[in-house]
């Protein structure tokens, strides 16, 4: 990273996770805004699934076709361009009286947010060392829990007191006072194109053949599957079979997203200290007990309910931090841009045919109720234990 303008890591960190707390929000707020958009727009259940899944994929082709160019522009130009295009994607969704025209929308906000989102992975990976990497990682990665602990109810509430449009217009508000942040803030991140004798085309095609950087998307896409084979059918399963009130389903994500808001850094801690893979088997048992208690549980309290909650968004979503330190890890520098858009198509990927697989094996009772989640939380699990297996092979190229 160039010596101007002089920015500390922790500020620099903090910046671009306000980046990933609007993709996050964007992203996440659509799910509940479902009913008020299906009434307004007259959605069907199946236009409404597609106007969710384009993001992805539009996120993943994008990134697919990103991926060989990755490495030959300074990151600064890249994410302002690309953070400009998801705010206008943004805004567009807010301004949206069709459902072509949200999907549409819905499809730029995707390619541009998937590319920005890569880009900030890789900027992180290049200005934080090798020793902080999972300290720093835990810092972007609050941006998550932030966004499921205030963004999304913070949304519903807007949308109940003007619109389904209103989350998106203040989506985009923040996104373009962010814009500006990083347009002052951010210095140049070019020192990938520094290394001598490095041919971005050649790089790629020998990125390709790495057997270690095909580890590390298969370790980000293990986590993934084991995440999103219980994620999409939580809310449903805690509401027709835990008991839990429908009016009370926000204080899961609120629960879950303040609670990790102060462990994600902490997480990232002690993997810098104690290794990436100590802590990473700790999460994944813990997040283990946790998915089979939760998926065999009958009805429960509400304070158990959320107790719950908080364990998992803890330790299900915490086990990501060291296995993204990881990830980054496993291939040089110049490969790192290219590498970490082929990591973002691979979670695209991953989290939604898990979503299609959970799909195929849970069905809704007449009474309201999911038959077989204990058969996904078995899934989760194995995939869980899957992964420790997978992570010791990831090797660190730098």
């Amino acid at each position: 990273m160039d010596s101007a303008p002089r920015v500390s890591e922790r500020t620099l960190l903090l910046l671009l996770a306000c980046v990933q707390f609007t993709h996050i929000m964007d992203f996440m707020v659509m799910m509940p805004l479902g009913p008020q958009l299906m009434r307004e727009l007259d959605l069907s259940t199946t236009s409404f699934g597609h106007i969710i899944s384009v993001f992805a994929l539009a996120a993943g082709v994008v990134g697919l076709a990103m991926a060989p160019f990755a490495d030959r522009f300074d990151r600064r130009k890249l994410l302002l361009i690309c953070y400009a295009g998801f705010a206008l994607g943004t805004l567009a969704c807010g301004l949206a009286t069709t459902p072509g025209m949200l999907m549409a929308a819905r499809a730029l906000c995707g390619a541009f947010g998937g590319v920005s989102g890569a880009t900030i992975m890789t900027i992180v990976a290049d200005v934080v060392p090798a020793e902080r990497r999972a300290r720093g990682m835990g810092i972007i990665m609050t941006a998550f829990s932030a966004a499921a602990a205030l963004g999304v109810p913070l949304g519903l509430k807007l949308a109940q007191w003007w619109k389904w449009e209103a989350p998106f217009l203040v989506i985009a508000a923040i996104a373009a006072g962010v814009w500006v942040l990083l347009f002052r803030v951010l210095p140049p991140v070019r020192s990938h194109l520094d290394i001598a004798g490095v041919d971005p085309r050649k790089d790629f095609l020998t990125l390709l053949k790495d057997r270690n950087a095909w580890t590390g998307i298969a370790l980000m896409m293990i986590c993934v599957m084991g995440h999103f084979m219980i994620i999409p059918y939580l809310s449903p399963y805690l509401v027709g079979n835990v008991g839990l009130p429908e009016e009370h389903l926000f204080l899961i994500y609120l629960v879950g997203g303040v609670v990790t808001i102060f462990t994600g850094p902490y997480v990232g801690k002690l993997a810098d200290r104690h290794g990436r893979f100590r802590v990473f088997v700790v999460l994944v048992t813990c997040a283990c007990a946790i998915i089979g208690h939760m998926a065999t549980s009958g009805p429960l309290p509400l304070w158990h309910t959320l107790l719950n909650a908080a364990l998992f968004f803890t330790f299900a979503s915490g086990r990501f931090i060291p296995a993204q330190a990881t990830i980054s890890l496993a291939v040089p520098a110049s490969q790192r841009g290219a590498y970490m858009s082929l990591i973002s198509c691979s979670r695209d990927l991953a989290s939604g045919a898990t979503a299609a697989i959970g799909g195929m094996i849970v069905t809704r009772a007449p009474g309201g109720s999911m038959l077989h989640f204990d058969r996904l939380g078995f899934l989760a699990i194995a995939l869980g234990l899957g992964s420790l297996w997978i992570f010791r092979q990831v090797k660190v190229a730098e």
